[in-house]
């Protein structure tokens, strides 16, 4: 099946039903929709596109990308997404590895990169983005067939691209509608986080219920935006994607108007470590809204959820330690908790994740070797670690290359960065392991103190002895004004790694 079924079909039975916003202005219902998108595909063949083709997308949110996404997809061809913000070199690397056809990209883009050619979407009508001939209709594929390439970020070496099929997309949106919002039919997804990342994904599941797709008109994320949105009715109710820094300025902005949300249905979290005291807070000042998922690009959306039930329960007697989990596996996974040796690991002792199922990626573009360390005799290895509790909820305590060794011990980050963002002086957290002779490695916390508090050493240093073992406490603290973090908001541990190195 043709991914790009999912409009047709829609555009078929409810032809007039609200399906693309820029803001709270309709675009286009899915009529419309659906003609804009073969616009887009028999274009795509008037240049002599066909199936497996890549096509890049290098572009910031808007209408255009959704348009673009699913004509390339009912061209019979693969959708690879590139954070706009890159280089023109760095998307001259991944260029150079995926051997796109085509790349499109916003008004002012280069007019090709690598040879490759560059159709600049901002300066053509958006209903057409590539000139030719409406297509028929969607090319046939297979669910075994590719669909999606998603390019690491590569802050540890090359960038790799997991490959995702037509059948393992598929999977993710059944995955998404079943567990993560079932009331997703009524909702209108709105695309704050980048559409280059998971969020673009969420696309899937809602052209899978025939729901409303919206575009803030600023692109990103802009909490007053997205509140005034909900707040007009037009949307509402509304769901996002959010990553944990983008839940924390949600909610500041909540709580500096004191008054509840409005017209917020579901909020999706995940792409990152969401500390305890965020979610808590979070719950407290936004009510019953969150939802948290725990996925790769390997594995998109779908590895476990924590429902909203959960998330928000107050009343079991280990709530705050479920709050701390990333939730149970999705029905359709197989998840496993294993030691170095492979074997399963009973509940309470961590090690590393790997994962089975009908999302798990068909392995890396043009990288064997890299394919063949991650996935094992069926099962993929994620590099997290983490631990499964007596009612089957998974908890991360990190990646396997971030835990600490330190004379001996292991001490996994999250744990002293969980401890660390409880003192309310605290912002930011994030610690490393620093080289030391005697010991191995030490505990090193990068700090980003909240303004005009003149949080000092001593105040947090004695804030770690009242709360954590003496070995898992931080040897050094570093006061910095930010942290550096990904387009999700992830913060990027190599990056403070480097940091290291003058200091050495």
């Amino acid at each position: 099946m043709n991914l790009a079924e999912l409009l047709l079909v829609r555009a078929r039975t409810t032809p007039a039903a609200p399906a693309l916003f820029l803001g709270d202005g309709l675009v286009a219902d899915y009529a419309e929709l659906a003609r804009r998108v073969l616009t887009v595909a028999g274009g795509l063949a008037a240049r002599g596109v066909k199936a497996g083709d890549r096509i890049l997308l290098w572009m910031a949110n808007s209408p255009a990308y959704i348009e673009t996404m699913f004509g390339i997809w009912a061209a019979g061809a693969v959708v690879v997404p590139l954070n706009y913000k890159l280089h023109p070199d760095e998307v001259a690397a991944i260029v150079a590895d995926a051997r796109p056809r085509l790349i499109f990209a916003d008004a002012g883009a280069p007019a090709e990169i690598g040879w490759v050619p560059v159709i600049r979407t901002g300066e053509q009508d958006l209903a057409s983005p590539v000139a030719g001939a409406r297509a028929a209709g969607a090319v046939p594929r297979a669910s075994g067939d590719l669909a999606w390439i998603f390019y690491t970020s590569g802050t540890t070496g090359r960038p790799k691209g997991a490959m995702l099929s037509v059948g393992n997309l598929l999977a993710m949106a059944h995955a998404y509608v079943v567990h993560v919002d079932p009331d997703t039919a009524r909702r209108a997804m709105l695309y704050a986080a980048p559409m280059s990342h998971g969020a673009g994904l969420y696309a899937v599941p809602q052209m899978l219920v025939g729901g409303a797709h919206v575009v803030p008109v600023s692109g990103g994320f802009d909490p007053d935006e997205i509140l005034a949105l909900g707040a007009g009715g037009r949307l509402a109710p509304l769901s996002l994607f959010a990553a944990p820094t983008m839940v924390r300025r949600l909610v500041e902005k909540v709580e500096e108007a004191q008054e509840p949300p409005v017209g917020i249905g579901t909020i999706v979290y995940g792409g990152g470590p969401m500390y305890s005291a965020d979610i808590e807070r979070a719950v407290a000042v936004m009510g019953d809204r969150f939802v948290q998922i725990y996925g790769q690009g390997e594995t998109p959306m779908t590895i476990t959820y924590l429902p909203r039930a959960m998330v928000s329960d107050r009343c079991h007697l280990r709530w705050r330690e479920r709050l701390g989990s990333v939730g149970l596996p999705f029905s359709c996974m197989d998840v496993q908790v294993v030691g170095a040796d492979g074997v399963e690991l009973p509940c309470g002792m961590p090690g590393e994740i790997r994962v089975a199922g009908p999302t798990v990626m068909m392995g890396y573009w043009g990288d064997a070797a890299a394919t063949a360390a991650a996935l094992v005799d069926g099962w993929l290895h994620t590099g997290d670690i983490g631990r499964f509790d007596e009612d089957g909820l998974l908890t991360l305590t990190d990646r396997a290359k971030d835990v600490i060794i330190s004379g001996g011990s292991n001490i996994y980050p999250r744990e002293v960065e969980e401890v660390l963002l409880r003192h309310p002086d605290v912002e930011q957290a994030s610690v490393i392991g620093e080289p030391d002779p005697e010991w191995g490695e030490n505990v090193l916390a990068f700090i980003v103190a909240r303004a005009g508090t003149g949080l000092g050493i001593a105040a947090i240093d004695a804030h770690c002895l009242d709360h954590m073992a003496r070995f898992k406490r931080p040897k050094r603290y570093l006061f910095v004004e930010d942290l550096p973090k990904n387009a999700y908001g992830k913060v990027l541990k190599t990056e403070l790694r480097k940091r290291l190195l003058p200091l050495s």
